[in-house]
């Protein structure tokens, strides 16, 4: 896995993410007004100071050991 941050539109036009779309019949666009709506709704809570979820590759590194060792 990369210690890269990709932007959206560089996870959007990997062939594999947009392989996956096409099998699930999800469209950038989606993807995108649903992650507009996500950001909308957080910024609008007064409870929230920044958005509270980590990026991806920073989850999947601390949950590696409940993977491996169930």
């Amino acid at each position: 896995m990369s210690e890269t941050i990709n932007t959206l539109d560089e996870l959007l036009n990997d062939p594999m993410i947009q392989l996956v779309m096409a099998s699930d019949r999800v469209r950038p666009a989606e993807i995108r007004l649903l992650l507009e709506r996500a950001r909308d709704r957080v910024g609008d809570d007064p409870r929230v100071d920044q958005a509270s979820l980590p990026p991806a590759h920073m989850v999947a590194r601390s949950c590696l050991k409940q993977w491996l060792y169930r």
